[in-house]
C-alpha cells in the first residue's frame, strides 16, 4: 500500500491507542522501513507526548536521518524530561548528525525554560563553530533564551547582529527590557520596530501595554490606546486586562475602570487586576465593593483576588476587613493563603503598628518563608522604630539574599533614624567589602509628551538653574505656611543645616519644581519613583499642592499617592 496512505492515517489518529494500532499495521505491511513513514509515526507519538513509544521505536529505527533525532529532542523537551533531551542532544553531536534550525530551537527553548544559563552558552558555542550563528530561527531562539534568562546584555548583542528580525524577536526583546525593570529601552526598541515596518500583532501589543504599566508613562498608555482601537483590536481577557493594568500603573484608575466596563468578557484575572488597581491608588472601598459585584457575577475568586484584596486593605488601613479575608479564604472560598497572603497580612498588621502581632503571624505560618515576608516585617519596623525585630528579620533576609543591597540599605537606615552611627558604619563596611552597591533614586516626571529624569543634586537638566530658584521659593513659601524639614530621613551624620541642604536636593523635589515651571499654571503634576518616597518628600509635596493649588501625582515603588489641596490620597498611610 502507498506510504502516504499511512502518514494520512497516522495524521487522523486521535489518541495513542489508535497510533499503535497504525503501527502495528505498517510493521505487518512492511512499510516500517520508508523513513519518512517511520519519522511522521515518530512524530506522531511525540506530539502525543508517548515518549516512551516514541524512544522505543527510535531504538529499532535502521536508519535514521536528522529529522528523527529531532523528533526525539522536541519530543523529550515539550514533555520536560529535559535529560533525555539533553542526552538526545549530545547523542546528535556524537554522531556526527547535521544540526539545523529544527533540532536546535527545542534544546535551546529547553535552557531557556531552565534558565540553564551553563547548557545554553555551551550550546552557543557549538552554534558558533558550526557557523550556524546567521539563521534566523536559531539567532532568534539564542536571543529569547538570554532574554528570558534575565541575561539582558547578550541577548541585545546577539539581537543587534540580525540581519532579518521578525515581529516574534521584536517582541521577545521589548518583553525581556521591560522584565529586566528598563521599561524605557522597551520602547526605544518599539519605535525601532515601527519604523522598520513591522507592524505588531495582539501578542505583541500586550507585550509592549506591559512595558508601559511599568515605565508609568501616561501619553505612551494614550498612544498605545489609540494604536489599538485604530487596529481593531478586540479587547479580549488578555489584552484588556493589561490595558486596565497599564491605565492604573500610569495614574488613571478612571481609565483603567472604563477599560474594565467595556470588555464583553472578564475573567477572575480582570476583576483582580482592577480591585489591586483600587488598592494601590489607596481607595480600599472601591476594591471591596468591586469584589461584592464578583461575588453576584459568579465568579469564584482565586488566590490572586485574595492578594489583590489584601494588598487593598493594607494600603487602606482596613485592618478588620483584612483580618476577616484572611480567615475565611480558605474556609468559605478553598484558597489556602500561601506566602503572598502571609506577606499582605504582615504588611497590614506591620502598617498599624501591630509589629508583635505581625512577627507572630510569621512565627505560625505554615508557608515557607521566603523574603517578601521578612521585608515586609522589616518594613514597619523601619515605620515603628521596634529595633529588636528589625535586626530579626534582616539577620532572616541577609540568610536568604546575602547579595541583595536593598535589604543592607533599609536595616542602615532604620539605624541611622535611630542614631546609631556606629552599626550605620559597620553595614557601609559590609557592603563595601561585598561589594555591593546601594541601589540610585530616581524620579521620572512627564511633560508635553516627554519623560524627563531626575537624580539627587541633580544639574543635568538644561533648566537646571531655573530648578532650583523655584526649589528655593517653594522652600521660603512653605516655611511661612510651617514647614519644618524632617531631618531624620537624612542618613548620614552630620550637622542639621546640612542634612537640611540634602534634603532639598532630593530626586522627587527637583522633578516637581520642574513640573511647576515647564507646566501651564494649574495643570497637574504626575510623577513616578523607583524607591519608596521619603516621609520629608511626602509632607513637602502636601504643602505644595496647597499653595500652589496643583493636584499632584507620585507612583512610588509600592504605591500612588494623589496630592490635592493639602492631602493625599493615602492619608499619611503607607
Amino acid at each position: 500500500m502507498d506510504p502516504k496512505y499511512y502518514t494520512s492515517l497516522l495524521l487522523r489518529c486521535r489518541d495513542v491507542f489508535r497510533i499503535r494500532q497504525v503501527h502495528a499495521h505498517l510493521i505487518v505491511n512492511g512499510v516500517f522501513a520508508d523513513i519518512v513513514v517511520a519519522n511522521k509515526l515518530l512524530y506522531i507519538y511525540a506530539y502525543h507526548k508517548a515518549t516512551d513509544d516514541a524512544s522505543a521505536l527510535f531504538g529499532e529505527m535502521k536508519i535514521r536521518d536528522p529529522k528523527s533525532w529531532s523528533v526525539m529532542v522536541g519530543g523529550f523537551a515539550k514533555v520536560g524530561d529535559y535529560v533525555n533531551c539533553y542526552t538526545t542532544f549530545r547523542d546528535v553531536i556524537r554522531n556526527g548528525v547535521q544540526l539545523d534550525s529544527y533540532t536546535l530551537p527545542f534544546v535551546i527553548r529547553t535552557c531557556r525554560d531552565r534558565k540553564d544559563l551553563e547548557m545554553g552558552r555551551a550550546i552557543h558555542g557549538t552554534i558558533l563553530k558550526l557557523g550556524l550563528h546567521l539563521d534566523q530561527i536559531i539567532c532568534a531562539s539564542l536571543v529569547d533564551m538570554y532574554a528570558k534568562s534575565m541575561v539582558i546584555g547578550d541577548a541585545h548583542q546577539l539581537f543587534g547582529k540580525m540581519l532579518h528580525k521578525d515581529l516574534i524577536t521584536w517582541t521577545v526583546m521589548i518583553g525581556a527590557y521591560a522584565e529586566c525593570k528598563n521599561a524605557y529601552e522597551s520602547f526605544v526598541l518599539f519605535d525601532r520596530m515601527m519604523e522598520e515596518g513591522v507592524a505588531p500583532d495582539k501578542v505583541a501589543m500586550v507585550t509592549i501595554v506591559n512595558a508601559c504599566a511599568k515605565l508609568g508613562a501616561l501619553h505612551r498608555a494614550r498612544f498605545l490606546h489609540e494604536y489599538i482601537n485604530k487596529n481593531n483590536f478586540s479587547l479580549d481577557v488578555i489584552l484588556g486586562t493589561a490595558m486596565i493594568d497599564m491605565y492604573a500603573k500610569c495614574g488613571i484608575v478612571e481609565s483603567a475602570r472604563e477599560i474594565f466596563d467595556r470588555m464583553e468578557e472578564k475573567n477572575v484575572i480582570s476583576w483582580s487586576a482592577m480591585i489591586a488597581a483600587y488598592g494601590y491608588h489607596g481607595n480600599g472601598k472601591a476594591a471591596l465593593e468591586l469584589f461584592r459585584m464578583m461575588l453576584r457575577s459568579e465568579i469564584l475568586p482565586n488566590r490572586i483576588t485574595f492578594v489583590s484584596l489584601l494588598y487593598a486593605c493594607s494600603h487602606a488601613g482596613l485592618i478588620e476587613e483584612g483580618r476577616n479575608f484572611f480567615n475565611v479564604m480558605w474556609e468559605e472560598y478553598g484558597v489556602r493563603p500561601d506566602v503572598k497572603h502571609y506577606t499582605c497580612m504582615v504588611d497590614l498588621l506591620g502598617r498599624a503598628g501591630k509589629v508583635d502581632e505581625a512577627m507572630a503571624l510569621i512565627e505560625n505560618a505554615t508557608v515557607e518563608k521566603n523574603e517578601g515576608l521578612w521585608s515586609a516585617l522589616l518594613g514597619a519596623c523601619r515605620i515603628h522604630g521596634n529595633m529588636e525585630l528589625a535586626e530579626r528579620a534582616a539577620n532572616s533576609l541577609l540568610d536568604l539574599q546575602p547579595q541583595e543591597p536593598g535589604h543592607y540599605v533599609l536595616l542602615s537606615n532604620i539605624y541611622a533614624k535611630a542614631g546609631r552611627w556606629q552599626k550605620v558604619a559597620k553595614i557601609r563596611s559590609l557592603m563595601t567589602q561585598r561589594r555591593l552597591k546601594k541601589p540610585p533614586g530616581w524620579t521620572w516626571i512627564e511633560v508635553n509628551n516627554r519623560t524627563y529624569q531626575f537624580s539627587v543634586g541633580d544639574r543635568s537638566h538644561p533648566r537646571w538653574k531655573e530648578i532650583y530658584r523655584m526649589l528655593i521659593s517653594l522652600v521660603k513659601k512653605l516655611e511661612v505656611a510651617g514647614y519644618v524639614p524632617d531631618t531624620s530621613f537624612v542618613l548620614h551624620d552630620v550637622e542639621e543645616e546640612a542634612k537640611a541642604g540634602m534634603l532639598y536636593m532630593h530626586s522627587e523635589k527637583l522633578a516637581m519644581a520642574f513640573g511647576l515651571i515647564a507646566t501651564p499654571e494649574g495643570n497637574p503634576i504626575m510623577m513616578s519613583k523607583n524607591l519608596r518616597v521619603c516621609g520629608d518628600c511626602h509632607t513637602f509635596i502636601k504643602m505644595v499642592s496647597s499653595v500652589t493649588g496643583r493636584a499632584i501625582t507620585v507612583r512610588d515603588a509600592n504605591r500612588f499617592h494623589h496630592f490635592s489641596e493639602g492631602a493625599c490620597s493615602c492619608g499619611d498611610y503607607w
